[in-house]
């Protein structure tokens, strides 16, 4: 069976196709980007229902499919932006009824876990999710995610995101970041490391770093700085929740997972734990349609269909509170 799975949480439109066997027919982006400032959600839902039918007809022509052929439609229900969600349930609502097709319901935070798990061949990892909206460390136990550790303001990416702006960095931060703290000496600013339990807190390290910004420290060095606290912050706690749940995999993916920094430490501390480690490629590591249709096929098959009378959104849905059998 072939599914179509729409993405539209936040910044990203995103439409992708995939078959019951894992095969991608096709992944297709298109991104809103704020002139200035963070994301804007209306401004980014209008930008979606602008694009949207132009990156359809996109996915269809790289998939080399008709859209009779299509079995099946998923979409983004949440967590993430109302307006931005709100396009494209809209979208999927009319698609099913047009084609008279079955319609899912997914869950962003899952459909990222499962299309790692589908890439990397791992059946139980500890997940590393960090994403400009999410930074959380799960596991699969009876029947759903269970939250190790997680931010307790801002996630990692957004972080990273507000950082750039302040230092006049073109869109996307993260990668600037990453590039412009290569060219540093390696002379370590000192920044706030705030780990809380199992938990993370990065607004006092984004604030500091924005003051030493501020009085001119350089910027090679803040960016090397910043890397090297945050991620040895959400290294700390996931070398704790792998030790507690004694996984023999572990799964980095989200936007933020491309970062080769990131990936290094988290490899080490899985190579210590005698656990494989895997990491999602940029391409679908980011907010994507393929991760929807994918979960949606899982659900699917589990017999998990939405009434278009009960499909409302869900911005607030939490990765722990969703029941969900894997395959």
């Amino acid at each position: 069976m072939l599914c179509i799975g729409l993405e539209g949480t936040a910044h990203t439109l995103g439409i992708g196709v995939i078959d019951s066997n894992g095969k991608i027919y096709a992944n297709v982006r298109s991104e809103y980007v704020p002139k200035s400032g963070g994301i804007h959600p209306r401004e980014a839902a209008q930008h979606h229902t602008n694009v949207f039918a132009a990156t359809l007809r996109e996915t269809l022509e790289k998939s080399n499919l008709n859209k009779r052929d299509i079995g099946l439609i998923a979409f983004s229900r949440g967590p993430g932006l109302g307006p931005c969600l709100r396009v494209t349930a809209t979208a999927a609502r009319t698609i099913a009824l047009l084609l008279n097709i079955p319609l899912v319901g997914v869950n962003h935070c899952i459909a990222h876990i499962e299309l790692g798990r589908q890439l990397s061949g791992f059946k139980d990892p500890l997940v590393v999710y960090v994403s400009g909206g999410n930074t959380i460390i799960s596991a699969y136990e009876a029947d759903k995610y269970r939250i190790f550790g997680e931010t307790l303001d801002i996630a990692l990416g957004n972080m990273l995101d507000t950082f750039s702006r302040e230092a006049n960095l073109s869109h996307p931060g993260g990668p600037k970041i990453e590039e412009i703290a290569k060219k540093s000496s390696r002379r370590f600013i000192s920044l706030p490391y705030s780990v809380k339990g199992m938990d993370l807190s990065f607004s006092g390290l984004l604030t500091s770093a924005v003051n030493k910004l501020k009085e001119n420290e350089p910027l090679e060095d803040l960016c090397f700085s910043l890397q090297e606290v945050s991620f040895a912050m959400l290294t700390e706690v996931t070398e704790r929740a792998l030790a507690h749940t004694e996984k023999s995999e572990v799964l980095l993916t989200g936007g933020v997972a491309a970062n080769k920094r990131l990936q290094n430490m988290i490899q080490i501390i899985s190579q210590e734990h005698n656990a494989s480690f895997f990491a999602v490629s940029p391409d679908l590591a980011g907010d994507n349609g393929v991760m929807i249709a994918w979960t949606g096929l899982i659900q699917f098959l589990q017999g998990d269909i939405l009434n278009i009378k009960n499909s409302q959104i869900l911005p607030k849905w939490s990765l722990g509170a969703v029941e969900f059998t894997r395959t």
